[in-house]
């Protein structure tokens, strides 16, 4: 008893905290990090690559140079702009630039219309480059540490594409299975390869500490303004430090913004420092350590070990992405700029897991693709460059713009922020478009034609809405229609819930059951789902329920509340009326769910250019059956169905 009452400090609603802060942490450094801590593989081996075509000698004040810019680019971009000003507004506490859209579009309703449509743009634009960074992160991430392999043994190249396709391959098949399981691991597996870099920087440090000067700005500045005839074009390469930093601010909801400031501060951005001046140091003592400084600078003995550390990095920081790249899929579809896609929630109990087939294959595809067709991480990583600094651009342009309206900051002081930042940031664009025929033209191909989709549908998708209004008709009509003339409609026993997008006109299915069938149900229901501009909605403001002024008439209007990341499941939502809200009718166990299925055609009138209606429709044919996107019992669902031409 006397050891039990003993211990009982050590669980004190304190020590509770700070373990959970520390998980937070520990998650945070396996999910955010993946991307940006497994950068030092291939940076520095990039920006000193010979056969660039705008190569860096390589002598004491360069390699100074390029390691103090590397410091500063991961100061500047990752430190100021998103952990300490970015991850200051939220959208209800997610971040990213969807959250951002989301706000504007909120903004749009009310004042400014154009620029903020405008601004919306952008950022889905900023989403389609981010789609693309989905795509390139796996390929170039994976190979590069499986490249180590060479550094081993150079008889091992043959062996390095198919090590990569086989793993990359059993990355994206494992996908339907979820990441909780190995998501528990992913935590520990980077804290050892974080600290194991850091081990090995401080082996290189050692030879050379005259590097440490590095981390003076004045180094940075000299090299960028001393040597700009070919420093401009390494900016190209110094870029790959901090791809990977848009991810501390899109998955801020789910670790908060504090783990991930604290994760970086005290653990990546020391990480990651110390192993660059380790290989710049090395490079300083070994001009043939170019080859592969981040390989060179292990000790022989543990060269194997580490490439398997190093791929499991890579592998973990292929996930994070590969499954943002699921959320802003899912995300652009609540919002309207993608059809329904099948979603799987592979996990009960951890938010924010999901599986999307469609993006998860499309991905696959063009991840092979840029491993067939670049061969080396070195070729890739012109490419990877656009989409991080495309991406990290646009957030600043964007996060600014909430900032103006949201912040009660000196104006004066926000403007020279932008100023400084975002011209800061162009440099890096400029220097990624002289790339552009090294393969930087890939991720703009990809982000335009993932932003030509979204656009076309979201075009398509207004030019529908309003047909289909004009045929449904007024719903007071309507029921005063049904109501004067009871004696051409018979009543059935039982409960009918229609879906529909408001409560103004019919449901296309009520319409043509009553025209054609002449009954109606003595219960009838009208659901509307309405995904609103946050992630989630709490249970009290889940539904809202309506008898359309007249309780007998049994017709009752019901709105659906969902936040734009949640699942859109109806039954559960409907579950949590009142009887006494719904005069008591409402029967879930037996009710007959009637949904209004649109046959999409291409029409004769001009609305849009034809390649684009072929396009609509196109994207029309992967939109997931209605009744599974919201969840409905299907041997309880009928499906009426109407044509429409657009």
């Amino acid at each position: 008893m006397t050891q039990l009452l003993e211990r009982t400090p050590t669980t004190t609603p304190q020590t509770v905290r700070e373990r959970v802060r520390f998980a937070l942490v520990l998650g945070a450094l396996g999910v955010v990090f993946g991307d940006i801590g497994t950068s030092p593989i291939y940076t520095l081996q990039t920006i000193f690559n010979p056969e660039d075509p705008h190569p860096v000698p390589v002598d004491p004040e360069n390699v100074y140079g390029v390691v103090s810019l590397i410091f500063w680019s991961m100061m500047i971009i990752v430190t100021l702009t998103y952990v300490s000003l970015a991850m200051r507004i939220d959208n209800h506490g997610e971040g990213g630039i969807m959250a951002l859209i989301t706000l504007i579009r909120s903004w749009a309703m009310k004042s400014r219309v154009r620029v903020m449509a405008s601004l919306a743009v952008l950022g889905i634009f900023g989403a389609s480059l981010f789609l693309g960074d989905g795509m390139i992160t796996p390929a170039i991430s994976v190979m590069s540490a499986v490249e180590g392999l060479k550094v081993v043994n150079p008889d091992l190249e043959a062996f390095v594409i198919p090590i990569v396709v086989v793993i990359i391959v059993v990355l994206f098949a494992a996908q339907k299975f979820g990441t909780a399981a190995v998501g528990r691991l992913f935590g520990p597996v980077t804290t050892v390869w974080f600290a194991a870099i850091a081990l090995f920087g401080i082996g290189g440090i050692l030879m050379e500490p005259g590097i440490l000067v590095a981390l003076s700005p004045t180094y940075a500045f000299g090299f960028l303004i001393g040597h700009f005839h070919y420093a401009f074009f390494a900016l190209a390469a110094i870029v790959l430090c901090f791809t990977g930093a848009e991810a501390l601010y899109a998955d801020m909801g789910h670790f908060g913004r504090k783990p991930i400031t604290v994760g970086w501060l005290f653990v990546v951005l020391p990480a990651v420092t110390l192993n660059y001046m380790g290989q710049g140091a090395l490079i300083l003592h070994d001009k043939d350590a170019l080859a592969s400084p981040f390989f060179l600078l292990i000790p022989d003995a543990l060269r194997v070990p580490m490439i398997i550390l190093a791929t499991a990095a890579t592998v973990i920081a292929s996930q994070a992405v590969i499954s943002g790249a699921f959320s802003v899929a899912s995300q652009a579809a609540e919002l309207g700029y993608l059809p329904r896609l099948r979603i799987l929630h592979t996990s009960t109990d951890t938010y924010g897991q999901i599986y999307v087939p469609w993006v998860n294959w499309i991905i696959l595809a063009a991840v092979l693709v840029l491993v067939f067709t670049f061969q080396s991480s070195t070729a890739l990583a012109y490419a990877y460059g656009m989409t991080a600094i495309g991406t990290n651009t646009i957030t600043t342009i964007l996060f600014f713009f909430v900032a103006f309206r949201a912040w009660r900051a000196p104006r004066w002081l926000l403007w020279t922020g932008l100023a400084l930042i975002l011209s800061f940031e162009l440099l890096f664009v400029a220097a990624n478009l002289t790339k552009i025929l090294h393969g930087a033209w890939l991720p703009l191909a990809i982000a335009l034609a993932s932003f030509t989709v979204m656009a076309t549908w979201q075009k398509g998708r207004q030019i529908i809405t309003g047909k289909r209004t004009k045929m449904e008709g007024s719903l007071s009509d309507f029921m005063a229609e049904i109501t004067a003339r009871p004696d051409r409609i018979a009543t059935v026993p039982g409960t009918a819930i229609f879906l529909n997008r408001g409560k103004t006109t019919v449901p296309l299915a009520l319409r043509d059951n009553v025209r054609h069938n002449h009954v109606r149900h003595e219960n009838i229901v009208i659901v509307s789902v309405d995904i609103a501009t946050v992630p989630r909605v709490p249970s009290t403001q889940r539904v809202v329920v309506d008898d359309l002024g007249d309780p007998r008439d049994g017709i009752t209007h019901v709105t659906v509340n969902f936040g734009y990341a949640e699942v859109t499941d109806v039954p559960r939502a409907l579950a949590l009326v009142s009887p006494k809200a719904a005069c008591g009718r409402l029967d879930l166990d037996q009710a007959i769910y009637y949904l209004s299925k649109i046959e999409l055609r291409a029409g004769r009138k001009p609305r849009m250019m034809t390649w684009r209606k072929k396009l609509f429709l196109a994207t029309s044919r992967i939109t997931v059956d209605a009744a599974e996107h919201f969840n409905l019992p299907l041997n309880r669902t009928v499906v009426l169905g109407e044509v429409v031409e657009i």
